[in-house]
């Protein structure tokens, strides 16, 4: 069965390399998350820690049987989107991401923290850029040269933290006493009573154990059957480092002065045990695997959005790969959002703790889900491990409880994470819907098209109504039966100089034999020649003059200026200007 399950992987990282990628991201809590148990729990911190490896244990299960059933990058997203939608499963991976950024620009900033202490000229905001900059080139190059890197961080780490637990021993045994700082603390009353310290201790030391869902992000790249063996070394690593930093320390340095060393309680644990020596060690060391779970983060989120990419949840131009056949597109744009963040809080990373800490269990929390899912809905699928039901409801309850403890402690950090998980979200959600999003664009250009086109309609109509309003004005032309050269005349000055298209020729005459028999042969030719102007032959029985013209301008309702003759000869007996405006055209 084991080998059906995992005939998708190929990779080649073994065992050391694949735990140490994700491990130093893990065992790095200790040199933060010692400080955190003990200012909320006091002497129970390290019962707490204890309790923070058990819900670990109860992962180890879950993420066993759902990566062995699915044995792709991913990790909460692959959950998911094996067993319910792709946005719901978008929604664990947009978490996913968040937490990552989060870890490598916090890793950071802290590691450089730790040299600025050795370097007091290093200038931390610039340092932790350059710090990111090298793995991502790391990255780049390739997985198995970043393993590398990642083998000696993590043996460095933890032979130094085995070291600061043997001086701390060696010290306590040599002094006469040692043991009484451990007896004072003991003996400290909790603020707010026992349940008080256990629930919020355990909700802050929930941190000791982010980073134990890297490895599910980057299964593609590891052989057969390590992936179960990263999660057992990581969780061992943490039940004996976590608990056992707590109880030094409570055994070196006095509750009340915890909050003042938290920032680098085991460096000052160095100083105290084995002198300034030991806690240069130390501060090396928490630079060293800082930086290495800053490379995790890359490693990690590499794996998971070149995954979400494949299922075409992000742009399909991040699948673009180098000659060492990375996806280096992913990398440098993950560069560039930690840089980003970085400069956006100018160093002032404690926003981005609230992102880290909400986002890290709200993962872990949809990762048992999906293991609920894939129970359901994918029971007859081959899994070399199975999670009993007790405890995935009890690694849900715990984390959720984890959840509401940090919420309450630190309420402010919910509206910091929604700033950066809605942006977030909406891009993967317009992917998501890109389609149903372009239809919708393509329905509101083509009623906008449409709208305009009838409004384009309605108004050429209007233009056309205003050209046809103009051209139906009427000319009148009196004629006196003129040839045909003087009506053509007639016929292009109106054609050139009016905006008509009718033109009535007008004969006064007393009898109507008086008309000249070509006149009307000659306007019927007229018609022809000039096809765009309608013009109209009348025949008049009257009188020529001032009189006439006012009754027919009225009558035909055309002004006068528009009543054209020919110039009047020597026996017109009417002066131009007493025909009210007729024009001479001819």
């Amino acid at each position: 069965m084991a080998n059906n399950v995992t005939e998708h992987k190929h990779g080649g990282l073994k065992q050391l390399p694949a735990t140490a990628i994700c491990g130093n991201d893990i065992t790095s809590s200790c040199l933060y998350v010692s400080a955190l148990a003990i200012i909320y729990s006091g002497r129970w911190a390290p019962v707490v820690l204890l309790f923070v490896a058990g819900v670990l244990f109860l992962f180890r299960s879950i993420y066993a049987e759902v990566v062995g059933a699915l044995p792709l990058n991913g990790g909460a997203y692959n959950a998911l989107l094996n067993t319910t939608s792709k946005f719901r499963a978008s929604v664990a991976a947009c978490l996913t991401i968040l937490s990552y950024m989060a870890t490598a620009v916090i890793s950071a900033s802290e590691a450089m923290h730790y040299v600025h202490t050795l370097l007091h000229t290093l200038p931390i905001v610039y340092a932790t850029i350059g710090l990111l900059a090298v793995f991502m080139i790391l990255s780049i190059v390739g997985i198995t040269e970043s393993a590398r890197v990642a083998i000696v961080i993590f043996i460095f780490h933890l032979a130094s933290l085995s070291f600061l637990m043997l001086m701390g021993l060696f010290y306590l045994g040599t002094q006469g006493t040692g043991l009484e700082i451990l007896i004072t603390n003991m003996q400290t009353p909790t603020p707010g009573g026992l349940r008080t310290a256990l629930f919020f201790g355990f909700a802050a030391s929930l941190l000791g154990i982010s980073g134990f869902e890297s490895s599910a992000n980057f299964v593609e790249e590891q052989a057969e059957n390590v992936f179960p063996k990263t999660l057992r070394n990581m969780w061992v690593a943490v039940s004996i480092f976590n608990p056992g930093m707590a109880m030094l320390a409570l055994a070196l340095v006095p509750i009340a002065a915890v909050q003042h060393h938290e920032e680098a309680l085991l460096a000052y644990m160095g100083q105290l045990a084995g002198g300034g020596w030991l806690s240069t060690v130390i501060s090396v060391d928490a630079a060293l695997v800082l930086s290495g779970a800053v490379l995790t983060s890359f490693v990690g989120v590499n794996g998971l959005v070149r995954r979400m990419t494949l299922d075409r949840c992000l742009p399909q131009l991040l699948l673009k790969t180098n000659r060492r056949g990375t996806t280096h597109r992913i990398i440098i744009s993950f560069f560039i959002l930690c840089v980003s963040i970085l400069l956006i809080t100018q160093g002032e990373l404690k926003a981005l703790a609230g992102v880290y800490t909400i986002s890290f269990l709200a993962v872990m929390v949809l990762f048992a889900f999906g293991n609920i899912l894939l129970k359901i809905k994918r029971a007859g699928l081959p899994r070399p491990a199975s999670a009993s039901w007790l405890s995935v409801f009890g690694a849900i309850m715990a984390v959720l409880a984890g959840l509401a403890g940090n919420a309450i402690m630190n309420p402010n950090y919910l509206f910091v994470f929604l700033d950066y998980f809605l942006p977030a979200i909406l891009v993967v959600a317009v992917m998501l819907w890109r389609i149903t999003l372009l239809k919708l664009c393509l329905f509101i250009v083509r009623a906008t098209i449409s709208g305009m086109t009838k409004r384009l309609a309605r108004m050429a109509q209007s233009i056309r109504n205003k050209i046809d309003e103009i051209n139906s004005q009427q000319i009148v032309f009196f004629t006196r039966g003129d040839n045909t050269a003087n009506l053509n005349r007639a016929m292009l000055y109106v054609q050139n100089n009016e905006d008509s298209n009718r033109i009535k020729v007008v004969i006064v005459v007393k009898d109507k034999v008086e008309v000249p028999s070509h006149l009307e042969e000659d306007l019927t030719f007229l018609n022809k020649a000039y096809p765009n102007i309608n013009i109209e032959f009348v025949v008049l029985e009257n009188v020529f003059g001032p009189r006439l013209i006012k009754e027919l301008s009225q009558e035909w309702n055309i002004p006068i200026n528009f009543m054209f003759i020919g110039s009047p000869g020597n026996h017109f007996m009417h002066g131009l200007s007493e025909l009210g405006g007729v024009r001479l055209i001819i």
